[in-house]
């Protein structure tokens, strides 16, 4: 109602660096205006005295600033530097609280580290470990979701959020705003309790052709889902809902889509905790390692070709400990993508080279992301995604597979 007290339920935060926090809603009653006295009710019901700063609206998708909004209104608050997702703004004289808003606790987390890569400091405009931690920090102002824990060890950072996509999107966003850093594969984050160690489950809509359902139900059997209904629709579409631990879901969407010939679409929503289910079957794979930096060349790529798949293009630089491909095995191979053929009297086209060539993988974010055994790291700058081994030498490496090996 217009003429009742002003109610405002915190939906959504913002950042800026000139007024600080904003606090995003939908006006449900009441009026208000700059500079009018409010009260900031969080979500433990606590209240603290404000003042609201500058009020604004969103017009064509973009936000004015007005001295008056009236309820009914999405609008945005400045002003309130403790408000919350959930909490409420409203008027001292009848402080109501409205229903919270729930925000979930984080289930996927990876590591954030500074690029230590051969080729870190190359293409990013932010490199150094004070950098990523404001940047990461920063983000906790507007993204709520978010946890942030600070390593001891320097410039490495632990960062969980609500699944595999929500964390893709932050690192592309970083990414486009000039960021080199380095990031792990998802680990899904196990919760204790007294029936045992937890795990989150993910209810998974599928919309899919008839004829791909099966395949479909095969890859999710496989990680644990479970059938939970099924109706058909027109045009021979299927809609499926799945229970899918997160784990299942980890790298789940390049194998949906290939499945599915890109034509299949997927949604996620977080479920509950339930007991773990087990060992998931997902197929492991190796990687193609390069042996040495260099420029790869046409000549080295045409005699390895039939190792794998190629991840690099000739030309392209690569460094010792780079993964340049995906072998045909299940297991990791070095080899030297650099090595160039030596000078005889033969000469063989370079068109000839090219053309007998396979295309090169191009790895998207999330491909990339999906991609990664808990060996590796994806070394991610504006220009480029390189999947790498956590340690480059290859001595080192080899030494620390041969300890585990003994151990096992």
């Amino acid at each position: 109602a217009i003429d009742g007290p002003p109610q405002l339920l915190v939906t959504t935060l913002e950042h800026s660096s000139y007024v600080g926090k904003i606090a995003v809603g939908r006006l449900s009653s009441g009026s208000l205006a700059a500079g009018q006295a409010i009260v900031h009710i969080d979500s433990e019901g606590e209240m603290q005295p404000a003042t609201v700063g500058q009020v604004f609206v969103f017009r064509n998708l973009k936000r004015e600033s007005v001295e008056q909004v009236h309820a009914g209104n999405i609008v945005a608050v400045s002003g309130v530097p403790a408000v919350g997702i959930g909490d409420t703004l409203t008027c001292p004289a009848r402080p109501v609280a409205l229903p919270p808003i729930k925000v979930e606790e984080p289930t996927v987390r990876m590591l954030f580290k500074v690029n230590d890569s051969p080729f870190s400091g190359r293409e990013g405009r932010f490199v150094t470990s004070r950098e990523l931690r404001k940047r990461l920090f920063d983000e906790l102002e507007s993204n709520v979701a978010l946890r942030v824990e600070d390593l001891e060890r320097s410039g490495e950072f632990v960062v969980s959020g609500r699944g595999e996509l929500h964390l893709a999107i932050l690192i592309e966003t970083m990414r486009r705003e000039g960021y080199e850093l380095a990031v792990s594969n998802p680990e899904v984050i196990f919760r204790p309790s007294t029936r045992g160690l937890l795990e989150p489950v993910e209810r998974v809509f599928i919309e899919v052709l008839a004829e791909y359902l099966g395949p479909v139900s095969e890859i999710l059997g496989k990680r644990r889902g479970r059938l939970q209904d099924i109706r058909h629709g027109d045009d021979g579409v299927v809609y499926a809902e799945f229970f899918v631990p997160t784990r299942g879901m980890l790298g789940f969407r390049q194998p949906y889509l290939n499945t599915t010939r890109g034509t299949g679409t997927f949604n996620t929503l977080f479920h509950d905790y339930e007991p773990v289910a087990g060992e998931i079957d997902v197929q492991e794979h190796g990687s193609l390692i390069s042996h040495e930096r260099g420029t790869a060349s046409a000549y080295a790529l045409e005699h390895l070709q039939q190792r794998g798949t190629f991840f690099i293009s000739p030309g392209e630089e690569v460094y010792a400990g780079q993964v340049v491909g995906q072998t045909i095995r299940n297991e990791d191979l070095v080899i030297n993508v650099c090595r160039t053929k030596h000078l005889t009297g033969h000469r063989a086209s370079p068109k000839t080279i090219l053309d007998s060539l396979s295309p090169p993988r191009i790895l998207t974010l999330d491909e990339a992301i999906g991609y990664l055994n808990n060996d590796e790291l994806l070394e991610v700058t504006p220009k480029a995604l390189r999947v790498r081994k956590r340690e480059l030498q290859h001595s080192l490496r080899y030494r620390a597979e041969k300890n585990a090996k003994k151990e096992e």
